[in-house]
């Protein structure tokens, strides 16, 4: 079991990045299509129950949310798209913060990407993968509530998934299988987050 996420905390909220925390350390910024299962994926990884504000609302993560994990080392919510209920002028609000966060903020080390198993690859998903494409951000993808459907069913979406993202050229991608409900991928899902923010290996933090 992991400890290393259990003290994380919640630092601030910012409309932009010009009003994010000091740009320094590492970041590991969590993305995903409104209702594809984020913030219940944030809460697992940190094993608690309301870090992350879970909404039966989708669209609500309307800011930036940065959580300390230590003092070099942040998780960050970003804004769920995807949402028809929106109004399209938060929807521009939200395109720009996102845009001025993935080319500005250099402590950022990867992006989580967030996918209902049941709708991968949406238009916004595409789009966020071409950004890290651009931006060259290591991209890890995990197909949530994988409880909903049959292992063999799961894992056929996940080869499928796969196939489809090995097209894209100039990219790191790892992908993952991943139930917030059950538990299930936390094993990878921190082994990536250990990668990029760097941490440190301790006696009994396993």
């Amino acid at each position: 079991m992991n400890t290393r996420y259990q003290k994380t905390r919640y630092l601030t909220s910012a409309p932009n990045v010009k009003t994010a925390p000091p740009d320094e350390g590492f970041e590991v910024a969590f993305a995903g299509r409104s209702n594809a299962g984020k913030s219940s994926a944030i809460n697992a990884i940190t094993q608690q129950k309301s870090l992350a504000r879970v909404s039966k609302t989708p669209g609500r993560t309307r800011m930036l949310n940065f959580f300390r994990v230590d003092e070099q080392r942040r998780l960050v919510d970003l804004p769920g798209y995807g949402y028809a209920q929106v109004p399209e002028a938060i929807l521009k609000n939200w395109r720009w913060a996102l845009e001025s966060y993935f080319s500005e903020r250099r402590s950022l080390r990867g992006v989580f990407l967030v996918m209902d198993i049941r709708h991968p690859l949406t238009p916004f998903d595409r789009r966020l993968i071409e950004w890290c494409q651009h931006w060259e951000f290591p991209l890890h993808i995990a197909l949530t509530k994988a409880d909903k459907l049959g292992r063999g069913a799961a894992l056929q979406i996940l080869r499928t998934v796969e196939a489809e993202l090995k097209a894209i050229e100039g990219l790191k991608i790892s992908l993952q299988l991943f139930s917030a409900l059950k538990r299930t991928g936390l094993e990878e899902a921190w082994a990536v987050l250990d990668r990029w923010l760097e941490m440190p290996r301790s006696n009994g933090a396993e």
